[in-house]
C-alpha cells in the first residue's frame, strides 16, 4: 500500500484525489488531498492510518479545508468566505480502506454526512525511463544541441537511462508534509550552527535557497537538479562511468523545454500543495558555491512519477516538454577531454578539495573495473 496514489472521487462530491502513504514501523500513515471539480466547494486534506496487517478495515480521518490562495490547510472560519454561501466543511471522517491486488478502494462518509468513493490503480514501480532516448554519439549530440536555445530548455545529465525521480521519493518517503514538519526542522536546527548564514525559512527565496543547499550536499528532497548548460549536464552523465569503459552502456542527457512549461502551468514554491505539481525555481546560491559554476536551476514537485505527469500534460497540449539523448558512455573519454577544455571539470563544478582531487585523479589515474 506504501507510495502515491493518484485518481479520482465520486459521489456527493467528484473529484481528483491523490494519496501518499508511507510505512512506520508496523502502521501506514497516510495524507489524501481531495480537490473537487466544482470550485464553489473546499479542497480537503484528510490525515488517517492503517494497520500493516490489515488490508481491509475502516478508520477515523481528521480532516481540514485548504486554502486556494495558498495551498495549505486552514481553519474553515478564515476562508468559508471563499466559497459558495451555505457550504459546511467536515472535520473528520470514517473511511473505509481496501485493497485488492493492484487497486486501492476507499469509501468515506464524514461528520456532516457527505460521502465519497474511488477506486485507484497501483502506481508502476519502474526504475527505467518511459522516455525514448535518441541514441547517438558524442559528435553528434554536440551537433544536435546547436539548434537548443539556452533561454528555453534545461538539462540533466544521469549515468544511465533511469527515470526522472527526486531522491525523496527514490529513497521511499512519500508525505511531504512530514518532511516539512519534522526534517525540515532537524536540518534547520543541525545546520544553524554550522552555517555562515541564517536562513529565515519564512522568506521564500531563504527556503528555497536552504532546499537547494541541503539537496547539494546528500540529503534527499523533493527537488531535482537541472542546468541551463548541455554540456554541464554532459559532464555528470558520464562522471561516475568508468574512463576505459568500453562494453554496451549509455549515459543519458535529458532536454526540458522549461519555457514553454512555465507559460502554462502555474509555478509553485510550496513544495506541499493539494494537487500534483512540477515547478521550475532559479533559487539564490546562500552558503551554496556549486549553483552558480554549474548554472544550476531545480524543478520542484511533489510527484513520484514525473515522467507520467509531463507525458500526459504533452497529451493534451500536443506540445513536446520532454525528451532524452542515450550516448554510448564508450564515448567518455573524448566527451570529459571536451569538457575539460571548456573548463568543465570537477574541480570547477564542486569549487573546494573533494572537486580539485576528483579532476587531477581524473587526469592522472586511468579507472579500473
Amino acid at each position: 500500500m506504501k507510495g502515491q496514489w493518484i485518481g479520482k472521487y465520486n459521489g456527493d462530491l467528484s473529484g481528483k484525489i491523490m494519496i501518499n502513504i508511507d510505512k512506520v514501523e508496523d502502521r501506514y500513515e497516510c495524507v489524501a488531498y481531495l480537490i473537487p471539480d466544482d470550485h464553489g466547494f473546499p479542497g480537503t486534506i484528510a490525515y488517517f492510518g492503517a494497520h500493516e496487517s490489515v488490508a481491509n478495515e475502516t478508520v477515523r480521518a481528521d480532516v481540514a479545508p485548504i486554502d486556494p490562495r495558498t495551498g495549505f490547510q486552514d481553519e474553515w472560519d478564515k476562508i468559508q468566505h471563499l466559497f459558495r454561501d451555505g457550504v459546511v466543511h467536515s472535520k473528520a471522517a470514517d473511511v473505509h480502506i481496501q485493497l485488492k491486488g493492484e487497486k486501492l478502494y476507499l469509501d468515506a462518509v464524514s461528520d456532516i454526512g457527505v460521502k465519497v468513493t474511488s477506486e485507484i490503480s497501483k502506481p508502476i514501480d519502474a526504475t527505467q525511463s518511459k522516455i525514448a532516448g535518441e541514441q547517438v554519439s558524442w559528435q553528434d549530440f554536440k551537433s544536435k544541441i546547436q539548434d537548443f536555445s539556452k533561454s528555453k530548455y534545461i538539462f540533466r545529465g544521469q549515468k544511465e537511462p533511469w527515470r526522472l525521480r527526486t531522491a525523496f521519493h527514490r529513497r521511499g518517503r512519500y508525505r511531504i508534509s512530514e518532511f516539512t514538519t519534522r526534517d525540515v526542522k532537524q536540518l534547520h536546527k543541525k545546520l544553524t550552527a554550522i552555517t555562515k548564514h541564517y536562513f529565515d525559512l519564512s522568506v521564500p527565496d531563504q527556503n528555497g535557497a536552504f532546499f537547494n543547499l541541503v539537496q547539494h550536499h546528500g540529503y534527499p528532497t523533493p527537488l531535482l537538479d537541472w542546468t541551463y548548460s548541455p554540456y554541464v549536464a554532459a559532464f555528470f552523465a558520464f562522471r561516475d562511468w568508468l574512463s576505459n569503459f568500453n562494453e554496451d552502456g549509455y549515459a543519458r542527457i535529458y532536454c526540458f523545454n522549461q519555457a514553454a512549461w512555465v507559460k502554462l502551468y502555474p509555478q509553485i514554491q510550496n513544495l506541499d500543495p493539494a494537487f500534483p505539481h512540477l515547478s521550475v525555481m532559479e533559487f539564490i546560491a546562500i552558503n551554496n558555491p556549486r549553483l552558480v559554476p554549474q548554472q544550476s536551476v531545480t524543478t520542484v514537485t511533489n510527484l513520484d512519477d514525473i515522467e507520467a505527469y509531463i507525458l500526459d500534460r504533452e497529451a493534451e497540449t500536443g506540445t513536446k516538454y520532454l525528451q532524452a539523448f542515450d550516448i554510448p558512455a564508450s564515448d567518455r573519454s573524448e566527451a570529459m577531454q571536451d569538457l575539460r577544455f571548456m573548463g568543465i571539470t570537477a574541480g570547477s563544478m564542486f569549487p573546494g578539495i573533494d572537486g580539485v582531487c576528483e579532476e587531477l585523479r581524473e587526469i592522472n589515474f586511468e579507472d579500473s573495473a
